[in-house]
């Protein structure tokens, strides 16, 4: 046991999880960490006080890196220009990710990711150039989305909601999954490992992506000597670059280090480029041209009697899951009654979701103060802090709202059916 303390104590390296890559005249020194673990964070601060590395990377964006060293960025966060582009369920889906990290934080007393931010503050300190390598996690969250189908969404976002209202200790069993994997992968759940799309999205692509990274930021400058003798052809001394990236990523980031040959820049490009919904939104069209078929089959089969009663289900059904979906996000009165309303023309207007409307009238009818936005870390975290904040219970808002409608549009669609039958 002593020889082992000894080693490990020479050698930070000894006791953790780590690869050797060497690569046109860069030594990479990848040390897989553990995001929730102490030793992880002392092994990084010795590493990157160690004078042979020249640089230090981490698996991080630029965006993940302001959110590590500035707790309060989020005030800055222009709640209005979210929900007028459309990006209001990438913004929930990065609070409910918040949130699950801020449980880990106060169940094991180590905050998430401290060993990235031990990496970043090191190279500040030492002026050594700090390289990001992680994809920006929208763009992951966006690839992801884009690679469910209908059904896999819905379940995505039912599994994030349940996120947003979990109010127990995140399980041994997470726990010990995060140790060996990553951040995000871990806050998906299970659903990641059942879902080919995510795990493609969240780890297999990143992978790549920051092996391009590293080999684009520390390619040899051109007109520059080659670092390789050649007199003998010994290798000269290598650039060391030392490499903070989560374990689960040790493996393949290792592998596509040592072995990709694509130009980096455009690898990067690639894995960057977001594929554009289909003009053409199939899903609400279907649903618009079967209420409207089953009124008109109503009107003319039926009589008025008929086509009145299948018109008032659905506006009836529709309306109640909105305005009771924005009733249960604590809603204010007019942004209940805008989800309600709009809620039946939905369908037939699928570029403005019914959350949205809600979202925007209960932002302007509870305009969020400067210190909802200072306190948003901290009240993500619960479930009261979800409902007493304003910019989160928008957030709230704007995703039963969408949720209580989908489950309407369901409910109407049953009841005109079975009353056609």
């Amino acid at each position: 046991m002593n020889a082992i303390a000894a080693d490990t104590a020479a050698d930070p390296l000894a006791s953790q999880p780590h690869a050797i890559v060497e690569r046109d005249g860069v030594r990479y020194t990848l040390l897989g960490t553990a995001h929730v673990s102490r030793a992880s964070v002392e092994a990084v601060e010795r590493l990157s006080n160690e004078p042979r590395f020249a640089a230090i990377a981490v698996e991080l964006d630029p965006h993940r890196l302001r959110n590590l060293l500035d707790p309060d960025a989020l005030r800055d966060m222009d709640l209005f220009r979210i929900l007028r582009e459309g990006k209001t369920g990438l913004v929930a889906a990065n609070l409910a990710l918040a949130a699950y990290q801020r449980r880990l934080s106060e169940q094991l007393g180590v905050e998430p990711g401290a060993e990235l931010k031990a990496a970043a503050a090191t190279a500040q300190a030492r002026g050594l150039p700090l390289q990001l390598v992680d994809r920006d996690v929208g763009l992951t969250l966006r690839r992801a989305w884009r690679g469910l189908g209908f059904w896999g969404r819905m379940k995505l976002m039912a599994g994030l909601g349940a996120g947003l209202f979990e109010r127990e200790h995140v399980d041994a069993e997470s726990v010990e999954k995060l140790k060996q994997g990553d951040m995000l992968e871990s806050s998906f759940g299970e659903f990641a490992a059942q879902s080919p799309p995510i795990y493609t999205a969240l780890i297999a692509e990143r992978d790549r992506y920051m092996a391009a990274r590293l080999r684009a930021e520390n390619a040899p400058v051109r007109g520059e000597p080659d670092e390789r003798s050649a007199a003998d052809g010994a290798l000269a001394q290598s650039r060391q670059v030392l490499v903070v990236v989560g374990a689960g990523h040790l493996k393949g980031l290792a592998q596509h280090l040592r072995e990709d040959r694509d130009d980096p820049a455009t690898a990067c490009s690639e894995l960057e480029t977001v594929t554009k919904r289909s003009g053409i939104p199939w899903v609400s069209l279907t649903i618009a041209a079967v209420v409207l078929a089953s009124f008109a089959w109503g009107y003319w089969h039926g009589g008025a009697h008929l086509g009145t009663s299948l018109l008032m289900t659905w506006f009836a059904a529709t309306a109640i899951g909105g305005g009771l979906g924005c009733l249960l996000a604590g809603g204010h009165p007019l942004s209940v009654l805008a989800g309600a309303l709009w809620s039946p023309f939905k369908p037939f207007h699928p570029g403005i979701a019914s959350g949205t409307v809600s979202a925007l009238v209960e932002a302007w009818a509870r305009k969020p103060t400067y210190q909802d936005f200072m306190n948003l870390r901290d009240d993500v975290g619960s479930l009261g802090g979800w409902y007493r904040n304003r910019v989160s219970r928008t957030f709230l808002n704007f995703f039963l709202t969408c949720m209580g409608t989908i489950a309407g549009e369901a409910w109407a669609i049953a009841r005109i059916a079975g009353k056609l039958g």
